[in-house]
């Protein structure tokens, strides 16, 4: 796939400089912590798997000027929330092992990481739990991993007040619940960049129901990155590839499953966001789990062939005002990672994902 051509008129659509990606700045209107405490009543999934979204998408619709819209969305997406499951027996210091990946145990996690991050910094206990939880990030759907990736943003760019803080906690208590690890899978031909990673993963033989379902018959991936990616530095810049060419690849490859391709951008994003408050050490790591995470997404749900795009016909602003008004969370949250990337093609992707989800609103 060339990231540089749009497959509609075989244009370039990047020969002009990418706009900067969108900075994140604090939310001074007190609307995200008040989002957050009306959230916090919820449990994280409903139907007894399908993700909350609702912490996530306000999140993404304060960053990009939305606040206004926020609580008559949240009014909208109310009935799909589900009270927080009752508690069976404290998470501890000694037993987590026996209780990760128990979703019987939601609010069980939940209550401990809000013990942990009330007697200690956030951010410690973000890097001792981040390797306990990174084998497991295609919990969820990988949603977990994205709920923290918002979560940690907020706190990096404003003040760690306490509804900040405990979405942080239900963040990781989902994690921990829904932890997944992958199969075990054989590498293939090593891939020169993310893009062609991506192109050479292999799709499930069987792409049909669930998402547990369809990673349980991943076998093998594309060897990427290279080992060099083990600087922390390097690693960086790599997610920061794999989170472009993830986007990149939805404006042609989108169709194939419009609301669960979005994941294979948004989970490795959510990891690139987190990286800043975590240790160095933790940076490669944390690249090698994102690819499983883009990869396996990739594997589940895309087509066998490209279609073509449009490039975007408005500024970035103009499109996830555009989001907004369409409503529907993934297409939120995808457009907010699109805007992170801000170049033509990641704007015609988001634009993308406007056309092909359904709209909420």
């Amino acid at each position: 796939m060339d990231d540089t051509t749009n497959t509609s008129t075989g244009t370039s659509t990047d020969s002009a400089p990418a706009a900067p990606p969108t900075t994140p700045t604090d939310d001074t209107t007190g609307t995200l912590d008040e989002a957050l405490e009306r959230l916090h009543a919820s449990g994280p999934e409903r139907n007894g798997w399908l993700s909350n979204h609702a912490p996530m998408a306000v999140e993404a619709l304060v960053r990009h000027g939305q606040a206004p819209t926020v609580h008559r969305w949240l009014d909208h997406y109310g009935h799909k929330l589900e009270d927080m499951p009752a508690t069976s027996s404290r998470v501890t210091a000694e037993n987590w092992r026996e209780a990760l990946g128990d979703p019987r145990r939601i609010a069980d996690w939940t209550e401990y990481f809000g013990r942990e991050t009330a007697e200690r910094p956030w951010r410690d206990v973000l890097a001792e739990w981040w390797p306990r939880l990174l084998p497991g990030i295609a919990a969820g759907a990988t949603h977990p991993v994205i709920r923290v990736g918002h979560s940690v943003r907020t706190l990096l760019v404003g003040e760690a007040t306490a509804p900040r803080v405990a979405e942080l906690a239900h963040g990781l208590g989902y994690w921990a619940a829904r932890h997944q690890p992958l199969p075990a899978l054989t590498p293939l031909a090593p891939a020169p960049d993310a893009a062609a990673a991506l192109d050479a993963v292999p799709p499930v033989p069987e792409q049909s129901g669930g998402i547990r379902d369809r990673l349980a018959q991943l076998t093998a991936f594309p060897v990427w990155p290279r080992p060099s990616a083990d600087d922390p530095d390097e690693a960086r810049a790599r997610l920061e590839e794999l989170v472009r060419a993830a986007t990149h690849r939805f404006a042609t490859h989108g169709h194939g499953e419009p609301i669960m391709l979005v994941h294979a951008a948004t989970a490795p994003n959510a990891v690139l966001r987190a990286l800043p408050a975590l240790p160095r050490t933790l940076w490669a790591p944390s690249l090698a789990a994102a690819w499983a995470a883009s990869a396996a997404v990739t594997a589940a749900y895309g087509p066998a062939e490209a279609a073509p795009y449009e490039p975007a016909d408005a500024s970035a602003e103009e499109l996830f005002a555009r989001a907004a008004a369409h409503g529907d969370d993934h297409t939120i949250k995808f457009t907010d990672t699109a805007l992170d990337i801000g170049d033509a093609t990641a704007l015609a992707a988001a634009l993308r994902s406007i056309e092909l989800n359904p709209p909420a609103l």
